[in-house]
C-alpha cells in the first residue's frame, strides 16, 4: 500500500484482498482512462482486458492520447461498479453501494507481435467472451494500426460499499417513510441483428451464451438483497 493507495476516507471499505481486485476489473466493462495532456486533465473511457497481474489497453496508433501514454506519462485507471441506491430517510444519509477500483501507474508497448496477438484476444473475449472463435483473425493491416499497453497491477486501491443506510436514532426522521436499497444490475435486451446479415442466420452464440450470463448474475444478485432489502425496511 501507497500514500496514493490508502483509502483516508471511510477506511474501512478498503480492500486489500487481490481476488476482489480481480473479480472488479473482469465484470466491469468499461475504464477511465485519466492522463494530463497539456497541463489539463483528460478521461477517457475505454475498453480494456485483465491478463494475470495487468490490464491492457487498445486504440489507434493514430491517437495523440495512446502516443502519450506509451511515452511514460503517469495515468490513472479506474472502473466502478454501481450495485445500489442507498435510499435513507434523509438526504444526507442516502448513499450508493459500489465496488470500485484505481490503478496507477505507466504503462508500456506491446511490441512482441505474438504477445499483441494474446493481449488483443484478452481484451476482446473480457468485452465478448467467446467471439474470437466465431470471426477471422485481425489482419496484419489492422495489427499495425492498433496500439497495445500494458499497464501492471503494482499499485491498487479497492473500495467496497455494500449495506444499507446509516441511519442514526432520534435524528428526526419519519419512520414511516420507507427506507432501504434499490439493487441495480447490468442487464441485457433483445439482440439487433445487421442489416448486412444473411437471411436466416442465427444470433451468435457468444452473444446468447453472454446475455444469458448477464441474466443469471442479475437474478442470483436480486435474489440475494432481497431479503436484506426486506430486512432493512421498517
Amino acid at each position: 500500500m501507497t500514500d496514493r493507495t490508502r483509502v483516508t476516507r471511510s477506511p474501512e471499505r478498503q480492500r486489500t484482498d487481490r481476488a476482489e481486485l480481480y473479480r472488479i476489473l473482469d465484470d466491469a466493462l468499461v475504464a477511465h482512462v485519466a492522463i494530463v495532456r497539456d497541463g489539463l486533465p483528460r478521461v477517457l473511457p475505454m475498453g480494456f482486458g485483465r491478463g494475470g497481474d495487468a490490464i491492457y489497453l487498445h486504440g489507434s496508433t493514430g491517437s495523440g492520447i495512446f502516443r502519450m501514454m506509451a511515452s511514460g506519462s503517469p495515468i490513472s485507471v479506474t472502473v466502478t461498479h454501481l450495485d445500489g441506491l442507498v435510499y435513507a430517510r434523509s438526504l444526507f444519509d442516502s448513499s450508493m453501494n459500489y465496488r470500485s477500483a484505481v490503478v496507477f501507474g505507466t504503462a508500456t508497448i506491446v511490441a512482441d507481435p505474438a504477445e499483441k496477438t494474446e493481449a488483443m484476444r484478452i481484451v476482446s473475449e473480457h468485452l465478448m467472451p467467446g467471439r474470437t472463435a466465431e470471426v477471422r483473425p485481425m489482419t496484419k493491416r489492422e495489427l499495425a494500426a492498433t496500439l497495445v499497453l500494458r499497464l501492471p497491477l503494482d499499485e491498487v486501491s479497492v473500495k467496497v460499499r455494500a449495506h444499507g443506510a446509516s441511519e442514526e436514532p432520534d435524528d428526526g426522521e419519519d419512520r414511516s417513510v420507507w427506507a432501504g436499497v434499490l439493487p441495480l444490475r447490468l442487464t441485457a435486451l433483445a439482440p439487433e441483428t445487421s442489416p448486412l446479415t444473411a437471411p436466416g442466420t442465427s444470433v451468435s452464440a457468444s452473444a446468447t451464451a453472454y446475455a444469458a450470463r448477464i441474466a443469471g448474475a442479475a437474478d442470483a444478485a436480486a435474489a440475494q438483497a432481497e431479503p436484506a432489502v426486506a430486512a432493512r425496511m421498517p
